[in-house]
């Protein structure tokens, strides 16, 4: 009796485990760059680690059921540099976000990091800490400092889709990191001046109150577009449109962001697919503006919509 109930308390605070957690990710490492003379386990090793430190960790004061937990994919790919146990190389992060009432997910992320550079022993504890990001060793911090942050525009783009400005709290903790990310030499992503479209430069678009107009899009886009094409087709395509007209005077008025180019990333069949029952007129005029502010889809989009 005592063993049995031992059993079931032990099975409900695992459940409980289950349903603390947010994020329902796959973390890849891929090593096929790096030399010989580092022993393949050290990637498998640090493969187990992340997929860890994502899945297990709690990143909201939010209870998810198990149903509802975001997915995500991360695939690190590294190479070895002059340096032993340093690597660089880049991060393909990917979610998805389900839509109401069909099986069907969409892509919320879809982007490429090119700016990863971290050490990492075997066995290293995979440490992070919101509020001292910097951390002791900067080299080994940016690791993780670096899937943090991408975990928490995981949850801010997510959150942003099912109402607005959902994802401000999720946007300033990665910004936090931002403010707050280690330093040291090859360690770049970071900064203003690290280029034009980086980590810095994303949070930055989405937080900055010009471009407030970005919230309206996630949200319009999912909740009153995408979400009622099961029973509400026309209501739902018009709703797509009237984003993409939102995006086209927010270009007008802020040409180049990156915030845009984020924003169409992975979305270039899906926009297909909502455009081409779509009547003629619609048609065209969804067809001028993805072609003109979403440029690495126009091929695309002039053969699935012509």
């Amino acid at each position: 009796m005592i063993k049995s109930l031992f059993f079931t308390i032990l099975l409900l605070i695992s459940l409980e485990a289950v349903r603390a957690q947010e994020i329902l990710s796959q973390v890849t490492v891929v090593s096929t760059r790096v030399n010989n003379l580092v022993p393949r386990s050290t990637f498998t090793t640090l493969e187990k680690a992340l997929n860890n430190f994502v899945n297990n960790r709690k990143w909201t004061t939010d209870k998810f059921e198990s149903n509802e937990r975001i997915k995500a994919n991360f695939l690190l790919n590294i190479e070895s540099t002059n340096d032993p146990n340093i690597y660089a190389g880049f991060l393909t992060v990917q979610a998805a976000r389900p839509i109401f009432n069909t099986s069907y997910s969409s892509p919320i992320i879809n982007f490429k990091d090119d700016a990863v550079y971290f050490k990492y022993i075997e066995f290293q504890q995979l440490d992070f800490n919101e509020n001292r990001v910097t951390g002791t060793q900067p080299l080994q911090d940016n690791l993780t400092a670096i899937f943090a942050y991408y975990v928490n525009l995981v949850l801010a783009f997510d959150y942003e889709s099912f109402s607005p400005k959902g994802g401000m709290p999720f946007l300033l903790k990665a910004q936090n990191i931002i403010n707050n990310a280690p330093d040291g030499r090859g360690v770049t992503g970071w900064k203003a001046f690290d280029g034009l479209r980086n980590r810095y430069w994303l949070v930055e678009n989405m937080l900055n109150n010009r471009y407030a107009a970005m919230h309206d899009v996630y949200f319009d886009y999912y909740r009153k577009g995408l979400d009622q094409f099961y029973d509400k087709e026309t209501e739902g395509r018009a709703a797509v449109m009237n984003v993409l007209e939102t995006i086209e005077k927010f270009n007008t008025d802020n040409p180049n962001t990156m915030i845009n180019q984020f924003f169409f990333q992975g979305k270039g069949s899906e926009m297909v697919r909502i455009f081409s029952k779509a009547p003629p007129g619609d048609k065209q005029k969804a067809l001028a503006i993805l072609t003109k502010y979403d440029i690495n889809n126009a091929a695309l989009y002039r053969e699935g919509l012509k």
